[in-house]
């Protein structure tokens, strides 16, 4: 049986609600939803493309720790809270994913804070 591993960006939101950043399976890697948060000062920018940048590079650190990077991206899922700052994501997303171009999915519901605009969740594979 493969590994199970634990990766924890040490954010306050993964203790009180129980959750792991992300969990290493084998050749998977399962990133939870990241928001915009930068999360060693637990402040998040305005504007949904800044949010995503922060989000990005959440993901990206988180892979690296994990033994990925953001080439081993397979599947991706935005969840984003106005269909009106869809046009602002898109060039981000042009810019950080459009080499890899993993499966995608993009949902329009509300998060649980009123400040998180974006929350983007990977599944990275190598093998």
């Amino acid at each position: 049986m493969a590994e199970r591993r634990l990766i924890s960006t040490g954010s306050a939101f993964e203790k009180t609600m129980g959750y792991s950043r992300a969990v290493v399976q084998g050749d998977w890697c399962f990133v939870s939803g990241v928001t915009g948060y930068d999360y060693h000062t637990m402040v998040i920018p305005d504007g949904i493309a800044a949010q995503a940048h922060n989000c990005f590079a959440t993901i990206s650190n988180v892979l690296a720790v994990a033994g990925f990077t953001m080439g081993d991206i397979a599947r991706v899922q935005y969840t984003v809270v106005d269909t009106n700052m869809v046009d602002h994501l898109i060039p981000v997303l042009g810019e950080v994913l459009g080499d890899i171009r993993p499966a995608a999915t993009m949902v329009i519901a509300n998060l649980i804070k009123p400040e998180m605009l974006v929350e983007i969740e990977v599944t990275a594979f190598k093998g």
